[in-house]
């Protein structure tokens, strides 16, 4: 499964969720099977609504699954570790969301107030 795991700040607009979801898509030359955000974002309409744009099935990854994951991950944002104490956040939530043995296809993109990366299980 490829799924595209994305983080954002508050003020983000779900039209930048599927943005850069969309520019992940095509450099990895892959479509998402799923989308993927951490648990604590869960309420925030702007993800519902680019998961419904995108139309993509939403997995929320709760705090266990993304500190499991942090020592796969290809980045390291200071933001999110001093704010959230986890390293990465998209790429977190991509690779816990496509399974233990998947990898990263894209790794962490940005604009001013989203992240995304895609990872898959087996291509």
């Amino acid at each position: 499964m490829i799924v595209a795991g994305v983080g954002f700040s508050s003020g983000a607009a779900a039209e930048e969720i599927v943005a850069l979801v969309q520019r992940a898509q095509r450099e990895a030359g892959h479509v998402a099977q799923a989308l993927a955000a951490p648990d604590f974002k869960g309420d925030a309409a702007v993800l519902h609504e680019a998961a419904q744009f995108l139309r993509l099935p939403l997995l929320l990854v709760d705090r266990a699954a993304l500190e499991a994951a942090q020592n796969r991950c290809a980045t390291r944002s200071p933001v999110a570790a001093r704010k959230l104490g986890l390293a990465s956040v998209a790429e977190a939530c991509a690779l816990a969301g496509a399974g233990a043995e998947s990898r990263l296809l894209v790794a962490r993109l940005t604009d001013q107030k989203t992240t995304c990366a895609l990872a898959g299980d087996s291509l």
